[in-house]
């Protein structure tokens, strides 16, 4: 006789975010619908879902104009539910679930997705005061932290004194194409510098501007396409306009698809975790440059053939690595990313699944 399928709440805030959002996407997509019976949380999404999902997942949308009034909503879900775990995917989210545990059944179980170094959060000085208290005194009540490198799961650990038993390293899945070999026939056009990203001060779109208008001069065909959408759009456009970058730099606004027609992808970020755009970028064969902007980025990339790293997070030696890749990259060259291997697809689900089988059977 089968086992009953386990009941599991996955829980962000919309989809068609970043790259914390679409992980828990894949994973909806891609865990085992024999194993497991799969609800999907949109705690600010209502109306109808669009989004291509297997039918076996079922799709909440709670319909909260923020994350942060969606209290009773939730509630309410996880009551009608009865879910053996819940797994929530972005911070703001986590910290909400967190202190909302004692009013869930006692016996579910929570996962909660870390999508960024925490030390680099709290040094940064654009967040609330209260973030490190809850950061403290709320994780503590996950059953499992997930976190996208060890370097991650070191910093919370060290700056939080999380005990390393509540941590566990689980990589992002990335569906990786049938790779283009030497280069894309598709390429055409002058070079094109490619960004990818929510458009927000920590992803360090005005170090990217800035490096970009200092190769111009030396490379005035140069192109920069940056695709995203964000509270520092204006900002951004007006920082264009001020350098007379408007001819070579375009907002593109949000994309499924932003890779075609690049031929180079640029990280800027100031901070980060394990970004999916740079992952994502690394599956299509493009050429990366990127900041130094995790130690766990830094250990994917260091020396890898088709990288380039900068020495630091400033607009000057970024410029440094994006000329470095200007010298050496063809038109439409591809690289085979050998380092993507442990996030394919199916390896980095089962993955999740092993963890989600271990904590149910708690």
């Amino acid at each position: 006789m089968n086992e009953p399928r386990k009941r599991i709440l996955l829980l962000i805030p919309h989809l068609g975010g970043g790259g914390a959002e679409k992980v828990v996407e894949q994973l909806a997509r891609g865990l085992s619908s024999d194993h497991y019976e799969i609800h999907l949380g949109l705690v600010t999404r209502s109306g109808t879902i669009t989004a291509d999902f297997p039918c076996s997942v079922q799709i909440h949308a709670l319909g909260a104009t923020r994350v942060r009034w969606s209290t009773f909503r939730l509630l309410r879900l996880i009551r009608q539910l009865q879910p053996q775990l819940i797994l929530s995917g972005m911070a703001h989210l986590n910290f909400l679930v967190l202190f909302l545990r004692p009013l869930f059944p006692r016996s579910t179980r929570i996962l909660t997705r870390q999508n960024t170094t925490v030390s680099s959060v709290l040094n940064y000085g654009r967040v609330p005061f209260y973030t490190r208290l809850l950061y403290r005194h709320l994780l503590n009540r996950a059953d499992r932290i997930l976190c996208q490198s060890n370097a991650m799961a070191e910093d919370l650990q060290k700056t939080l004194h999380i005990l390393p038993d509540k941590t566990r390293v689980l990589l992002n899945p990335i569906e990786i194409p049938v790779p283009v070999k030497g280069f894309s026939s598709q390429m055409d056009g002058d070079i094109q510098f490619l960004a990818v990203g929510r458009l927000a001060h920590e992803k360090g779109f005005d170090l990217l501007l800035h490096a970009f208008g200092s190769l111009l001069p030396k490379y005035p065909d140069l192109q920069l396409r940056i695709a995203g959408a964000g509270p520092e759009e204006a900002n951004l456009r007006a920082l264009c306009a001020r350098f007379q970058l408007n001819q070579n730099v375009n907002f593109s606004g949000f994309h499924q698809q932003p890779f075609a027609g690049a031929h180079i992808f640029v990280l800027s970020s100031r901070f980060e975790g394990m970004p999916n755009a740079l992952l994502e970028a690394a599956a299509h064969g493009l050429p990366i440059v990127s900041t130094p902007c995790s130690d766990g980025v830094v250990e994917l990339l260091r020396n890898q053939p088709g990288a380039w790293l900068a020495d630091s997070t400033t607009a000057a030696d970024l410029a440094i690595a994006m000329e470095a890749a200007l010298a050496e990259v063809k038109p439409g060259q591809r690289f085979e990313h050998k380092f993507l291997e442990p996030f394919r697809f199916a390896r980095a689900i089962k993955a999740y699944e092993r963890l989600i089988d271990e904590e149910l059977s708690r």
